[in-house]
């Protein structure tokens, strides 16, 4: 519910380095690609602090007024733990430690994330699209981009040759002439004529044991480089030209860069994507991000079993701003579920009041001035570049204010959680619950909105056996009340 229908958006695009106002190409619809997951194992939460900001994001741009078409890949493809073409293959790596098929891998750790996205109350993306599911079209790109002239096939592979393009590396501002550590790596293989270039199309893979292959122009079965996918899927469901690209900033220099050679090579435009946005890491220690590959991760199901909830992850991510670096401890994740607790228990406390009146109901104009401010310095926050934790101070702000009404204060916060995410109009749990039965009773939710029946029944027999019946609402919430 936003007044002005000009509204001035501030976004940080990393292409230019500063932050720029933020119009849509289509005025009635944005169009946003994010980055998904690799299936070869649980996602991390410094992981999904990107997914937490990238919903952020989309929540404030629907708040103001979008339709948002959100398109999200899985990269369910096998594909090298480098983004530089170079080390083991995610997929295999996964399915050796599982002793399963790549198949299964993929399945399984997909199933995995959707779970972790409904339990942080992420909103499901318009369309989410798998890379084996979008082989032809990876295909057709490449094609595209070997009849301009910009590949070349060397020991069996076809790579995209960087030296055609003269801007090539202008979103992480690389210098082609000189060779950083990052891209010195990339000298071990033979065939690349320069050092950034990169594989499209395997048919040559490093392992004897591939399992991932598909027939293609190029002679012997393969398998896609990692970049492509995102072009290909990008292109087909949002368009040659789109507005905003995400993702997390370890993929500016090498991910995003190679997306964006290819994309404007193979569909002949000067600007594929309009804004470039990224989140910083999550750190742990002395400024180390958390990483698989360093086996310093935390997943979700860690933060569950030491007695926190998604939503208290959630409400920690709000700490800070998406473009500075989060350092996690979980003395800072007890500080941000007991203030997590205390908003739910003031909302809580103010639901009665409001008997069914949303902020659109009453009416904007009907607010006195006071409240009104409020709601102005709210959106001020959250649409200069997503300041989410100086909004968060606001919605503080407002519930200590005495010249507010009650009614005014629960309308306004209910008003700005549709972009916090934080579910604070779920309905109160019964008096004296014991904090272990609404916690198996959250995992519950999450497995019944992930369709995983099986464990959700397990899971409410447990609570039966703990004393209390879930009662599910027609709205997704549940209560719990004692046997």
């Amino acid at each position: 519910m936003v007044q002005d229908s000009k509204t001035q958006v501030l976004l940080y695009n990393t292409l230019s380095h500063k932050k720029e106002e933020f119009t849509p190409l289509n005025s009635k619809e944005v169009s946003l690609y994010t980055c998904g997951p690799t299936v070869y194992n649980y996602a991390h939460i410094g992981n999904l602090r990107s997914y937490i900001f990238e919903d952020f994001l989309r929540r404030m741009l629907e708040y103001s007024g979008y339709k948002v078409k959100h398109v999200m890949n899985i990269t369910d493809v096998g594909h090298l733990t480098s983004d530089a073409d170079s080390g083991e293959d995610k997929m295999l790596k996964g399915a050796k430690r599982e002793k399963k098929t790549v198949w299964e891998i993929a399945e399984f750790y997909t199933e995995a994330f959707m779970q972790d996205m409904s339990a942080l109350n992420l909103l499901a993306p318009s369309i989410v699209c798998k890379a084996t599911d979008h082989i032809k079209e990876q295909i057709s790109m490449i094609e595209s981009l070997e009849k301009k002239g910009f590949t070349y096939t060397a020991g069996g592979n076809v790579y995209f040759d960087t030296s055609k393009l003269s801007d090539y590396g202008k979103l992480a501002g690389l210098d082609l002439k000189a060779e950083d550590k990052s891209q010195a790596r990339v000298a071990v293989d033979e065939n690349k004529k320069n050092s950034h270039d990169f594989v499209l199309w395997f048919t040559k893979s490093k392992f004897d044991d591939q399992a991932m292959k598909w027939k293609s122009p190029w002679g012997e079965e393969g398998y896609p480089g990692w970049h492509i996918e995102c072009s290909a899927m990008a292109s087909k469901y949002l368009g040659d030209q789109f507005d905003i690209h995400c993702g997390g900033i370890d993929h500016i220099s090498v991910h995003h860069t190679n997306e964006i050679a290819q994309s404007e090579a193979a569909l002949s435009v000067n600007k594929w994507v309009q804004f470039w946005m990224h989140g910083e890491f999550l750190v742990v220690g002395k400024d180390q991000k958390m990483s698989k590959s360093k086996d310093n991760f935390l997943t979700l199901a860690v933060i569950f079993d030491k007695g926190y909830s998604a939503l208290d992850y959630r409400y920690f991510c709000l700490g800070a701003h998406y473009r500075k670096a989060l350092t996690f401890s979980f003395e800072a994740l007890e500080s941000a579920k007991v203030a997590r607790l205390k908003l739910q228990e003031k909302i809580w406390a103010l639901h009665e009041l409001a008997a069914g009146i949303t902020l659109d109901k009453l009416g904007f104009e009907n607010l006195s001035e006071s409240a009104k401010g409020y709601y102005t310095k709210f959106n001020e926050q959250i649409f200069s570049d997503l300041n989410m934790p100086r909004a968060l101070a606001v919605v503080w702000d407002l519930l200590k204010d005495n010249d507010l009404s009650d009614n005014e204060k629960y309308l306004l916060v209910i008003n700005f959680d549709s972009v916090l995410g934080l579910r604070l109009d779920s309905v109160k749990p019964a008096p004296d619950v014991p904090e272990e039965v609404v916690a198996l009773a959250e995992k519950r939710s999450v497995a019944r909105a992930s369709k995983d029946w099986e464990v959700g029944d397990k899971l409410r027999e447990e609570v039966k056996k703990m004393g209390y019946k879930i009662q599910d609402n027609p709205d997704g919430s549940f209560e719990l009340i004692k046997n």
